[in-house]
């Protein structure tokens, strides 16, 4: 089992930056993938980034060359440095937790970005 906790979002002006945290928990050793999804009012739930436990990293193109995800596994958290953000990156962002055929999602951190 494991437990994932977001931190970080918040209200930033468009061109701003935020630090998005995902703290997890539990049984965490097997997890191989983590990753940030983000899902907007009337939008579905999509991928916006990846990262693999051997360190490959996939991004959507929306956020290509503004957000960057890591993985600090001494605390057991990933990150995603979100910048240059737009108005259309408002989002509820959630973390996500592959382990096996296991899924585990945390609750979810609001960003919302303001013209």
């Amino acid at each position: 089992q494991v437990q994932l906790v977001e931190s970080g979002g918040g209200l930033v002006q468009a061109g701003g930056s935020l630090r998005l945290s995902c703290a997890a928990s539990g049984s965490i050793s097997s997890i191989n993938v983590m990753g940030w999804y983000r899902q907007a009012p009337g939008k579905q739930r999509e991928l916006v980034a990846r990262i693999t436990s051997g360190g490959s990293t996939r991004y959507a193109d929306s956020v290509k060359g503004r957000f960057t995800i890591s993985r600090e596994y001494a605390k057991n958290t990933v990150n995603l440095q979100v910048n240059s953000l737009k108005p259309e990156d408002t989002a509820v962002y959630y973390c996500m937790a592959l382990e096996g055929d296991a899924d585990y999602w945390g609750q979810g951190t609001q960003v919302t970005v303001s013209s």
